[in-house]
């Protein structure tokens, strides 16, 4: 009879993304997720879009606060490296000889900066563009700052202002789906290539132990 195999014989798994890590990204996939769908036409207002707004950008703070305190994976200084480094390792990951990373990986970790990055400049110029409104933190009286005479056929052929600012903020919202796009494309490739599920590691924190 053939013995049952031992604990020791089994993949041991090292715990990588701690709870912050795992918690404020899954927020922000949320977040994103419902201030993008709703969105509405310039000038309007919608109170689930600019609050779903504000928690991403709290958000975002404290995520970059923690790559600076937090343990050794959450750090900017574990995984950010040159951009060389994240397009060689694009290329040996395509080609199949990529090296396992334990936590981020060059492109994952440039894929993390592009992506607070992005998704901060959206959220500045959505408090700005609502400012302009005489809205939030940033109120301007209900007049516009930066705008541009839009010329409109209509009834009345009146002329119709148009923020600079919003759209900016419509810009970087769709560059920042984007690269989410792109984030969850490379996921899926160095799951497949490195033979493990990087979506679960980021619900458990866990990822197979380095050998």
């Amino acid at each position: 009879m053939n013995a049952a195999p031992s604990k020791a014989a089994q993949p041991a798994s090292a715990a990588v993304w701690d709870p912050a890590v795992r918690v404020s990204h899954w927020l922000l996939v949320a977040l994103f997720a419902v201030v993008y769908v709703t969105a509405e036409e310039e000038g309007s207002t919608n109170a689930i879009h600019v609050w779903g707004g504000y928690a991403i950008g709290a958000i975002v703070v404290l995520r970059i606060l923690w790559g600076f305190v937090g343990p050794q994976y959450a750090r900017f200084s574990s995984f950010v490296c040159g951009p060389a480094a994240a397009l060689r390792y694009l290329v040996e990951l395509v080609s199949g000889h990529a090296r396992r990373y334990l936590g981020h990986s060059p492109a994952g970790g440039a894929m993390v900066i592009a992506l607070l990055v992005f998704l901060a400049a959206t959220v500045a110029t959505g408090v700005a563009a609502y400012g302009e409104r005489g809205q939030g933190p940033l109120a301007a009286d209900g007049a516009a700052v930066v705008t541009r005479a839009k010329a409109e056929e209509g009834s009345e052929g009146k002329k119709e202002k148009e923020s600079l600012v919003g759209e900016a903020h419509g810009a970087l919202a769709n560059i920042t789906l984007g690269l989410v796009i792109l984030h969850v494309l490379g996921v899926g490739l160095a799951s497949y290539a490195h033979r493990e599920n990087l979506v679960a590691a980021m619900v458990s924190g866990r990822k197979r132990a380095a050998k």
